[in-house]
């Protein structure tokens, strides 16, 4: 995605950095309408993928084969925070599409609600861009195995000489 400000300069004036060094600009502001921003996709898609995991009641992103490669990324060491995600981007706007596990208790409309309201905040906050609309699939609940009993004590014998 490529963003431009199409904003002037409040002076009206056109900025030319010439030869100034990064370092003797950094402690003045930005100046609007001059350069561009591109996000793309994967980082869009990352940060609602984080926003969504942080919803009490979510389990995991995701659909079943995915979890199982992210399962495999997960025993190697790596993580893929856009697992679930997907993100259109466009010049000031961005959908994203959402497919989630939900926790055994949760009452899945209010948690889809709360996942779209975590999204869309951080999205907006974070990128910058105008969210459109997420939307939120849940494709499966995940019910916690049942605690398993304790292990019965073995008595210990005295050794046969």
């Amino acid at each position: 995605m490529e963003y431009q400000n199409p904003q002037p300069d409040s002076t009206g004036r056109q900025f030319d950095a010439g030869p100034l060094a990064a370092s003797q600009l950094a402690g003045t502001a930005p100046v609007p309408g001059h350069g561009r921003t591109v996000i793309a996709e994967a980082a869009v898609a990352k940060v609602a993928g984080i926003a969504a995991r942080a919803v009490p009641g979510v389990y995991s992103l995701g659909s079943v084969p995915s979890r199982a490669l992210g399962a495999i990324r997960d025993a190697v060491g790596s993580s893929d925070h856009a697992a679930g995600v997907r993100a259109e981007v466009g010049e000031t706007q961005v959908a994203v599409d959402i497919s989630l596990v939900a926790s055994y208790g949760t009452p899945l409309h209010s948690l889809a609600d709360q996942v779209r309201a975590s999204v869309y905040r951080a999205v907006e906050e974070l990128v910058g861009l105008q969210v459109i609309e997420v939307n939120v699939e849940v494709t499966d609940v995940y019910v916690a195995p049942p605690p398993k009993a304790a292990a019965p004590v073995a008595t210990e014998r005295e050794a046969l000489l």
